[in-house]
């Protein structure tokens, strides 16, 4: 597997990040970057016993074929439905209890469709733009969408926007950056959003999030948590993604800031303002993830079906890295609160979908959703697949 290497050299004097931090905006501010180009190669089939899970744990293809499937969620009957990038929604549904889909069927057809959510027997659907719900029938097949919301702002680089209901029963949806850094034309752009359930009263919830796919609040004290796209071109190991505690009225830094509050020399705060200044009205990561390794998803494990020690816990999907020059993600990780509900670190949960020394991929793991049997269900939108994965306790 050849690596395309893509080097960005900028020959200038490099600032100490301190005096960097301290520049106005009528001072020359200088930077180097070298920056990396690598994907690795598409495996197929995805090979599912090349995966490791912890001990008790086990994988298994729940259903293929499905080209590029992205978000889920299932129902309390354990029908999943899941969006795909050709602009459909998917049921699928195990009737004879093997772990496999036997029916899979496009139950929707609506252009750019991609985040999902569940309420009173309802399909939320978001697509760039608008954002629709439908009645979920008896046979599980959708009745005809109804329009709540429309006018949100262009995708460009980042148009996969995400919708869920949180324990108020808002809903909140996440607006990414229409570039990898800049001054964005429409205040909806690089937040998070919040409405009422029927698609009114809709304002800015948070914003200088470049892009947060994956979202959730924390079963036990509520708190909304957020994975936030780090900006590309900064170097192998920066920025760092990040896990951000999401509350009404924050401003997260992008572009200007990230992290800890470091600059990012290739844009200015406005109105003259310096890179400490606006870091300091700011808020910071609660946890930082490895560079590129582009998280999707997040959610809470709040049911009873895994160990303990895996309640109230986040589960994530690491879609996998390609501006770096060694590949980072690619894997399914978890993240560990402690007994407050803070965030303590992360930890692999599944590996195994870079093979061959890392120069080939059997998976890219995407979307996240939990049946009420406590199942965790995992798209691959690279291999076509979703996962199932189930817990047994091998004491018995």
């Amino acid at each position: 597997m050849k690596r395309l290497i893509f080097l960005l050299i900028i020959v200038f004097i490099v600032f100490d990040e301190k005096d960097v931090l301290a520049q106005e905006r009528d001072t020359t501010i200088t930077a180097s970057v070298d920056g990396h180009i690598f994907k690795p190669k598409l495996a197929k089939p995805a090979d599912v016993s090349a995966l490791q899970t912890p001990n008790g744990f086990t994988i298994q293809k729940f259903a293929e074929g499905l080209e590029k499937p992205r978000m889920m969620v299932v129902t309390e009957d354990g029908t999943v439905y899941v969006t795909r990038r050709q602009g459909d929604v998917r049921m699928l549904k195990d009737t004879n209890d093997d772990g496999q889909a036997d029916i899979n069927e496009t139950v929707l057809t609506l252009d750019q469709v991609h985040g999902l959510a569940l309420k009173d027997d309802q399909l939320y659907m978001i697509t760039v733009t608008e954002v629709y719900k439908a009645q979920i029938q008896e046979d599980g097949k959708l009745g005809k969408p109804q329009l709540l919301m429309e006018n949100l702002p262009e995708g460009g680089q980042h148009p996969n926007r995400t919708l869920e209901f949180g324990p108020d029963g808002k809903m909140y949806i996440s607006v990414g950056s229409t570039c990898n850094a800049c001054g964005e034309t429409s205040k909806e752009n690089a937040t998070m959003i919040i409405a009422n359930a029927d698609g009114s009263g809709r304002e800015i919830y948070a914003k200088g999030l470049r892009n947060t796919i994956g979202f959730d609040w924390h079963p036990e004290t509520n708190a909304l948590y957020g994975l936030d796209h780090g900006i590309d071109w900064l170097g192998d190991t920066t920025q760092k993604e990040e896990l951000n505690r999401l509350e009404e009225g924050n401003d997260y830094g992008w572009p200007y800031v990230y992290e800890d509050g470091k600059p990012n020399p290739a844009d200015q705060p406005p109105n003259g303002m310096s890179y400490q200044a606006y870091a300091e009205q700011t808020a910071f990561p609660v946890l930082t993830l490895a560079a590129h390794s582009a998280p999707m998803d997040l959610i809470f494990y709040d049911k009873e079906q895994f160990p303990e020690n895996y309640h109230g816990q986040a589960i994530a999907t690491l879609h996998g890295s390609w501006n770096r020059a060694e590949p980072s993600g690619y894997k399914v990780v978890m993240i560990n609160f402690d007994e407050n509900g803070d965030p303590t670190g992360y930890e692999d949960f599944i590996t195994g979908f870079l093979v061959n020394g890392d120069q080939e991929y059997i998976g890219r793991v995407c979307g996240l959703a939990l049946a009420e049997d406590g199942s965790l269900f995992i798209s691959d939108d690279g291999n076509g697949a979703i996962y199932k994965v189930n817990y047994e306790d091998v004491g018995k």
